[in-house]
């Protein structure tokens, strides 16, 4: 059966609302996408500003603009659907939502973006609220993506995706597991801000500095590091922890940049090794990397080269996967729900089960 969707993703990295067009394709349990049509719809400084304070709001001002955010997504999807020529073509619209509170601890999760007023303002059905599920059920609603990677792209043994925080997951036979990594690219381009640049462009910044093992020791001495999966990040540690820790250095900017993108290297081998623990080695084994960090050229040749040791072959995918892959998994995530199967596995985030999450609004008319 083929479906008819889009997929809406807002990462933690704020540079904008992504959204994909896909034609998803169930035959026999085995599944195909086709991205027919992506654009990332940049934030404007006024927007950015909101979702980066919204942490701070009462809940009254939290409300107004989780409908108001809502109402602008609608707004989003209603151009894009024009200027892709999609009238009466999409049958169901999926969005993450911007998160703002992710406290599984707490059994809490919050994004940004009132799948209502989007249903409403699109005239289309919608899904929305797709971790809320999970962390009710004691899990960390976090990656989110496993799910989709294990049904698209099960060519792949590791799924790194490098976005505002970097995740990773494995699909072997002995199970599923993922987690976040680090904060990745919204701590790289808190610090590229420093000299009037919106992110490291290739990482030619860090590629000029120098590793300070000082500061070095201390990023991978935090205790989030220590802690076993399943488990995840909320974005203040970055913004919050991480980054103080990095300006208390007062180093120069690329020698922050070059020391943060070794701790991110590091993460990422540690993590390959903890995953390696749970079943047999295989001979040559692919990691695909998606998400904006897949452009940093010097950063992919820092985790190519720290991961040879592993037989592990880092693929690169072409633009429209290393972009839109998260929205592309939306999208199925929401016909998940629509058909009412699972959408997140418990090996991944700890929860007591699997679960399908999503809230559903008609947005169509009877």
């Amino acid at each position: 059966m083929q479906y008819r969707a889009i997929g809406l993703m807002s990462g933690s990295s704020l540079d904008g609302l992504d959204i994909v067009y896909a034609e998803l394709d169930d035959s026999g349990g085995k599944w195909n996408y086709e991205i027919k049509a992506a654009a990332c719809i940049a934030y404007t400084s006024e927007w950015q500003t909101k979702l980066q304070h919204a942490v701070s709001l009462n809940a009254y001002e939290f409300l107004l603009l989780h409908t108001a955010y809502g109402r602008w997504i609608g707004e989003q999807v209603n151009e894009f659907i024009a200027a892709n020529h999609l009238h009466h073509k999409v049958q169901l619209i999926a969005s993450h939502g911007h998160t703002v509170f992710h406290a599984p601890q707490l059994h809490m999760t919050a994004q940004l973006g009132d799948g209502a007023t989007i249903a409403a303002v699109t005239g289309i059905n919608t899904v929305s609220d797709l971790r809320s599920m999970d962390v009710a059920l004691g899990g960390q609603g976090a990656p989110i993506v496993p799910m989709g990677e294990k049904l698209l792209l099960k060519d792949y043994t590791y799924c790194l995706n490098i976005g505002g925080i970097a995740n990773i997951s494995c699909n072997d036979s002995n199970g599923d597991i993922a987690f976040d990594v680090c904060p990745a690219n919204r701590v790289l381009n808190m610090l590229s801000a420093r000299e009037g640049k919106q992110f490291d462009d290739g990482g030619s910044m860090a590629r000029e500095g120098a590793v300070n093992r000082a500061l070095l020791t201390q990023l991978n001495n935090l205790d989030y590091y220590k802690q076993p999966y399943p488990k995840s990040l909320a974005n203040d540690f970055g913004t919050h922890i991480i980054f103080p820790l990095i300006e208390s250095f007062q180093l120069a900017t690329a020698d922050a940049l070059r020391t943060y993108m070794e701790h991110i290297t590091q993460q990422l081998v540690y993590a390959v090794n903890s995953l390696r623990q749970t079943s047999p080695a295989e001979q040559t084994s692919k990691l695909l990397v998606t998400g904006g960090g897949a452009f940093n050229t010097f950063l992919v040749e820092r985790i190519t080269d720290a991961l040879k040791p592993f037989n592990i072959e880092v693929v690169i995918p072409n633009s429209d996967l290393i972009n839109y892959k998260e929205a592309l998994i939306m999208a199925l995530l929401g016909v998940l729900r629509w058909r009412e199967e699972d959408t997140v596995m418990n090996s991944v985030t700890g929860a007591t089960r699997s679960s399908i999450g999503g809230a559903v609004w008609i947005g169509q008319e009877a």
